[in-house]
């Protein structure tokens, strides 16, 4: 039989990762928001290879309520994007870690379609936040979060950082 101290410290050591509460697939998700903090902000992406200027985003789009859902796109509805035929790098269920690991992050799920805009119905968050190279008028997401009283904001990126250079600079 192992010391108690020991066994102790070896429960700590495989205990389940701290953030695994923030994970929920999109049938959850508007229950788990629910129990968090208003105002609720929302926003979503690939977040394939994570580099400082995600982590500027994730921390401003936080500061702007009291709770940040972050909606990923799944592996097929980030192929769907465009990125090119290898993308996304790493899996929905990894990038979901990753993102849920960031204290920035409150809650974690994702969608499948090309938009989060039926998510985005389902939970009626107070603020839309989008990266700065979306023209927000021209979102329909905008229009949605509006229609009942939500504001819709584009943050500006940091400048020099984005995943497609990143991996075009390992691949060079």
């Amino acid at each position: 039989m192992k010391p108690v101290a020991v066994q102790a410290v070896a429960d700590s050591v495989f205990a389940p990762p701290f953030f695994l509460h923030k994970l929920t697939d999109s049938k959850g998700c508007a229950q788990r928001l629910a129990a968090l903090p208003r105002p609720w902000v929302f926003t979503n992406g690939v977040f394939d290879v994570l580099h400082r200027g995600h982590v500027v985003y994730l921390a401003q789009a936080r500061a702007l309520g009291g709770s940040l859902v972050v909606a990923l796109n799944t592996d097929a509805s980030a192929r769907r994007l465009g990125k090119g035929p290898d993308r996304p790098l790493n899996n929905e269920m990894d990038r979901a870690m990753v993102i849920a690991a960031l204290g920035a992050a409150d809650l974690v799920t994702w969608f499948d379609e090309d938009t989060p805009e039926a998510l985005i119905g389902q939970l009626r968050p107070d603020i839309l936040v989008k990266g700065g190279d979306y023209d927000m008028q021209s979102l329909p997401e905008t229009a949605l979060v509006q229609s009942w009283g939500g504001r819709a904001l584009a943050l500006p990126f940091v400048n020099g950082y984005s995943t497609t250079a990143l991996v075009q600079k390992i691949r060079a």
